[in-house]
């Protein structure tokens, strides 16, 4: 008997929870380079629950697209941020409903005693800081992957 490996897993929607730092690094890697309209932000203070509705990169599925020639692939997501106290942002004009926002990043800040900052980087210098009790989020695929329109896979310059 053998372990099971990724490729004998099966094509499904991601639907991932982070209650550490680890679990957020997982999170974080799979919405890299996810975009957004300026309007698919919702911040629910009674519920304490931040969420974006992203187009995000399928980078579980980067390197089979690659090896198999077929085209790159997004799909919708919601990724939720529960046990939020109050959110802040900067370099966003939510006047502007035509903006797309791209999220480069998303990382914790602790404070000593497990609360802390949640801080998600976007390019052109935005960011959007929440203040939290606990990591609680959640990223889960809403619709089926589709091609990505540019035809290509994001690139970070090293």
């Amino acid at each position: 008997m053998t372990d099971a490996s990724f490729k004998d897993g099966r094509e499904a929607p991601l639907n991932l929870g982070a209650e550490d730092a680890d679990d957020l690094q997982v999170i974080a890697t799979l919405a890299q380079d996810a975009v957004f309209p300026v309007t698919e932000m919702t911040w629910r203070p009674s519920e304490r629950r931040f969420a974006l509705l992203l187009n995000r990169f399928r980078w579980e599925d980067k390197e089979a697209a690659s090896r198999r020639g077929r085209a790159f692939e997004r799909v919708q997501a919601v990724l939720v941020f529960d046990s939020v106290l109050s959110v802040a942002s900067q370099g966003i004009d939510r006047s502007d409903k035509d903006m797309i926002l791209s999220l480069l990043s998303v990382a914790f800040e602790p404070a000593e005693d497990g609360s802390g900052q949640m801080l998600l980087t976007l390019a052109g210098d935005g960011a959007i800081r929440l203040s939290v009790e606990a990591i609680d989020v959640t990223l889960k695929d809403v619709t089926r992957p589709y091609k990505a329109p540019s035809g290509h896979a994001p690139h970070h310059p090293e």
